[in-house]
């Protein structure tokens, strides 16, 4: 269960790595008003397609972390845990990749993959108490 874990916490440090990008890929990055400056960047799709996968990784750590702890609780053995929680971070790096190259059509695919795996550490979590 222990890479589980770690999983989470690469997952929860993910959406930084893009934020990096999108702050390092535009005019001169104002901390003062950090909002104002992405919506500056029109035009600048890196900017805004990096900011894009920033927020999205927020928006889908909740379940991933929900799906880990919930198997751990449940006594999911760790050999169905482990890979679920490795295919997801596998997911989400792919997803940020993709966002960031414009490829729409495996952004979505990917994404789908990295939900699939919460979803089923969820499930399985659910199964084992029920």
């Amino acid at each position: 269960m222990a890479i589980a874990y770690w999983c989470i916490l690469i997952a929860a440090l993910l959406p930084y790595v893009w934020v990096f990008v999108a702050k390092t890929s535009g005019e001169r990055y104002n901390n003062r008003n950090p909002r104002a400056w992405v919506a500056k960047q029109e035009g600048n799709y890196k900017v805004q397609r990096a900011n894009a996968a920033h927020l999205n990784g927020f928006e889908a750590f909740p379940a991933f972390v929900a799906g880990v702890l919930m198997a751990q609780l449940a006594g999911v053995p760790a050999n169905l845990v482990t890979p679920l929680a490795i295919g997801f971070v596998v997911a989400r790096v792919l997803h940020g990749v993709f966002y960031l190259a414009d490829l729409h059509t495996l952004r979505s695919l990917i994404w789908l993959v990295g939900m699939l795996c919460a979803v089923a550490l969820i499930v399985l979590a659910a199964l084992r108490v029920a």
